[in-house]
């Protein structure tokens, strides 16, 4: 299975993939909202992983253009350290499948991942 995961906190961005990695996945990791987007562009992906706030494009960018303009339904799951309940609530009227808050727990993540991609652990 194939995640891009859009991070731009370095130290949050590596450990996730590293865990992910050690879970099985593959994991394209980017700092920049535009270098992911153009990941997505070019490459097939069974999960996007983003952080709202990232520098280029954000992550509600990125998934209004998944879901609007490709027209894909590929589970996406964002994160971000706001704890506004209107970013959560626009973040699902977009089309995210799930909103997580910072700090993200890696145990709870994979949860989330295994659920969407419809994973029996």
């Amino acid at each position: 299975m194939k995640i891009i995961l859009s991070e731009d906190n370095e130290i949050l961005r590596k450990s996730l993939s590293f865990f992910l990695e050690s879970k099985g996945f593959t994991v394209d990791q980017f700092s920049d909202g535009k270098d992911a987007l153009d990941a997505i562009r070019t490459n097939e992906y069974d999960l996007i992983l983003t952080d709202i706030n990232i520098p280029g494009i954000s992550g509600m960018e990125i998934t209004q253009y998944v879901r609007q303009s490709i027209g894909s339904d590929i589970p996406i799951i964002i994160f971000t350290s706001s704890g506004i309940e209107q970013t959560e609530l626009d973040s699902f009227d977009i089309g995210a499948n799930e909103f997580i808050a910072k700090p993200v727990s890696p145990a709870v993540l994979l949860v989330r991942i295994n659920k969407l991609l419809n994973i029996r652990v």
